[in-house]
């Protein structure tokens, strides 16, 4: 019987995504037949391997989920309990391990994808993949030409020097900003160093997938073809 990676299993698994069970693993919350093991690369099967996280054992994979959700306000990305605090995964089911691919912050609304695919998640938030995320942004103030200047050259967020791929005004406190880098906050930051104050920040668009009519809050199955969509801007 073939062996795959650690690291791969408990993904297909629906434990978390590929990068979130690698930290699993390095925290020595992973076990193979009785031994804490700290890398992701060793190979098991899990017909024949005792796997656990947290002494829990993983048995077989999941059948893959894939949701559309429009995140609403105030709701964390974030499969850790939090006292007090509001999740996005406690939107879902629960007889499914679901995690939100990607992250927006708590103030921000929009899209959103939900799944319990490892491999998926982990190639819509690589870099290779190169998908453009576009934001709306309303404001107290009216955007004028020089705070578009401002956020069109960029920025340092967490250490890294930022650039959107395109700023646009929509109307007198509403603009439109395009990004690929998906540094944390990173469009907030920008806007914000620009002196905008803002009201509401919303995700519409990650590559060629949009939200439609779905109203904040909810969520639905995604499509193939939805799915394909993500990787075309």
């Amino acid at each position: 019987m073939e062996k795959k990676r650690l690291s791969k299993v408990l993904a297909s698994a629906g434990i978390a995504s590929r990068r979130a069970c690698e930290e699993l693993i390095f925290d020595g919350k992973v076990s193979v037949n009785g031994e804490i093991v700290l890398k992701p690369e060793t190979h098991v099967n899990l017909k024949e391997d005792d796997v656990r996280v947290e002494d829990q054992r993983i048995h077989s994979e999941e059948a893959k989920a894939y949701y559309l959700l429009n995140k609403p306000f105030g709701f964390i990305c974030s499969n850790k309990p939090m006292e007090r605090k509001k999740l996005v995964i406690d939107l879902f089911p629960q007889e499914k391990r679901l995690f939100t691919v990607g992250r927006l912050d708590r103030d921000t609304t929009g899209l959103l994808i939900v799944t319990n695919d490892g491999h998926f998640s982990q190639k819509v938030i690589h870099p290779s993949s190169d998908i453009e995320k576009e934001y709306l942004i309303k404001t107290t103030q009216e955007i004028d030409h020089e705070h578009l200047k401002r956020i069109s050259k960029g920025g340092m967020v967490e250490g890294f020097f930022v650039k959107p791929v395109s700023v646009k005004k929509v109307r007198r406190g509403t603009l439109k900003i395009i990004v690929k880098e998906g540094k944390k906050r990173e469009v907030r930051v920008l806007v914000q160093k620009a002196g905008l104050r803002i009201v509401s920040l919303c995700r519409i668009r990650i590559g060629g997938l949009t939200m439609g009519n779905l109203p904040e809050g909810t969520f639905r199955e995604m499509s193939d073809a939805e799915k394909e969509a993500i990787f075309k801007n």
